[in-house]
């Protein structure tokens, strides 16, 4: 897959643009070495540089870059004898969110997320991670499996947010968040979401009120998406980077306000440079967490959730 740059790259591109044309030239045209050694500094220390600096609007195309490990990336990194569960047994089978029984290292989890969709079909397949109420729906009958056989509940939360079409609307989808939520504050499993994208509005939130809410280093969490906030702010989409700039949706701003509990570290670059790498740094805190909450009983599981989520937004 070639590589896809974002805007604030371009730099970037073009000194890897050179490298990979010295590459090409050096079969035919004598060892070009030393310039590409120099090159490829360059552009390192230019990345290096960039990542250090990037703006809550930058953050945001990072997390929404199309070649960012997605749900279906982190069940074949991270899990064993995946078995997806479909269907809501009401309606249908939303695959906006994939869901089912697995082994992370070895232990039985539930595991559930949003998926994007990769290419024109996959994304349409999984309407870009937008879930209608079947998605939910059937996130809270796996909820309802993973406490009645003792599993911890693994999430995975990149959408901008929950589909709002009118058959969705028809369907109940605010009333199916809202179900989804009460179930997720209300399992005495430990439940850990990650959010590895976008984290959009109610959509992100049905399947994130967990034990644990832990976010990657370029991922974004909101009440409404940049684009919707301008909208409703100054009648014009096109102010997205103004909203950004003041909604405090960074990773170092959510923490602060202990809105996450844990930043995962992605490569330089962004996890979309090195997925593997990635994948595997949320596998281990995701092993870590576990540990911990593994030694709470159901009453503390729960207590312990509420107290975390009461504690938001409230001073001394």
């Amino acid at each position: 897959m070639a590589t896809h740059y974002l805007e604030f790259e371009k730099p970037i591109a073009e000194l890897e643009a050179k490298i990979a044309e010295l590459s090409h030239l050096a079969p035919t045209s004598g060892s070009f070495e030393t310039e590409i050694a120099a090159l490829r500094k360059k552009a390192d220390a230019l990345r290096v540089k960039t990542y250090a600096n990037l703006d809550p609007w930058m953050r945001t195309q990072v997390a929404r870059h199309p070649q960012r490990p997605h749900l279906v990336d982190y069940l074949e990194g991270l899990f064993t004898d995946f078995v997806e569960l479909h269907g809501d047994r009401q309606f249908g089978d939303d695959q906006a969110i994939i869901g089912g029984l697995a082994r992370f290292r070895g232990q039985p989890v539930v595991v559930m997320g949003h998926e994007k969709g990769h290419d024109t079909q996959t994304r349409i397949t999984h309407n870009f991670g937008m879930a209608r109420p079947e998605g939910y729906r059937k996130a809270v009958r796996l909820m309802d499996m993973a406490e009645q056989f003792g599993l911890p509940v693994l999430t995975f939360v990149d959408t901008a947010g929950a589909y709002p079409g009118l058959g969705a609307e028809e369907r109940g989808q605010a009333e199916a968040i809202a179900r989804s939520t009460e179930r997720g504050l209300t399992l005495g499993v430990p439940s850990i979401a990650t959010v590895t994208g976008e984290g959009g509005s109610g959509g992100a939130i049905a399947i994130a009120a967990a034990s644990r809410v832990l976010m990657l280093e370029h991922s974004i969490y909101s009440v409404i998406s940049p684009e919707g906030a301008a909208g409703i702010l100054w009648r014009d989409g096109a102010r997205a980077k103004d909203a950004a700039m003041a909604m405090k949706i960074t990773a170092p701003d959510l923490m602060a306000m202990k809105i996450v509990d844990r930043v995962i570290p992605e490569p330089m670059g962004g996890a979309h440079t090195a997925r593997e790498t990635a994948i595997q740094s949320v596998g281990d805190v995701l092993e870590d967490e576990l540990k911990t909450l593994s030694t709470l009983s159901a009453d503390e599981i729960r207590k312990a959730r509420a107290d975390r989520f009461y504690a938001i937004g409230r001073l001394g």
